[in-house]
């Protein structure tokens, strides 16, 4: 995107791994902003998307990419857990499409792109929380999609395989997410 020439505002708890992505994205040509907020936060995603307008004049295209995952089966999950994984997960995608929309909607269409996990399409037999809050994107997606064509407004998930990140290094070389975080990365 930012080879592209998008201008992206970065939203993260953590404002060190924002900085070394508004990094890459000025090496590669781009233009970026550092917002800190939580996806969890109603208050915080609308704030970033005002942010986002006051910053850049239009919101053209959102990215729900924040995630949490810990390993585990159903009896060994802590509703708390539970609980922080679909917040993260699930709750923040879809409260970052609900405070996008109506930007969206004055620049006449857009698209949301919620980055979901293969564990969501196919089930885990190590992470059954994981699992049912990439499903929970999947099914988001497609219900925001049929909801907002009509507007010119796209939504889709895309389902990665793992991915290297911290999230997943307790899990090498099995790839299953082990590590908790108390909010996304």
């Amino acid at each position: 995107m930012a080879r592209e020439g998008a201008k992206i505002l970065l939203c993260d708890i953590d404002i060190d791994r924002a900085e070394e992505t508004l990094n890459v994205i000025e090496k590669e040509g781009g233009t970026g902003k550092i917002f800190i907020g939580d996806v969890t936060s109603e208050k915080d995603c609308e704030a970033m998307i005002n942010e986002s307008i006051k910053q850049f004049g239009k919101l053209d295209i959102l990215v729900n990419n924040a995630g949490s995952g810990r390993r585990g089966h159903v009896m060994e999950t802590a509703s708390e857990q539970w609980d922080n994984i679909m917040d993260v997960n699930a709750k923040g995608v879809f409260l970052g499409t609900k405070a996008a929309i109506p930007e969206m909607r004055k620049a006449g269409g857009g698209s949301i792109v919620n980055i979901s996990s293969t564990a969501g399409l196919v089930g885990s037999t190590t992470s059954s929380a994981y699992s049912a809050s990439t499903g929970a994107v999947r099914i988001f997606s497609k219900s925001t999609a049929v909801q907002y064509a009509p507007e010119g407004i796209r939504a889709n998930s895309i389902h990665p395989g793992t991915i290297d990140t911290d999230m997943c290094q307790p899990a090498r070389p099995t790839a299953i997410h082990q590590q908790t975080y108390p909010h996304p990365h």
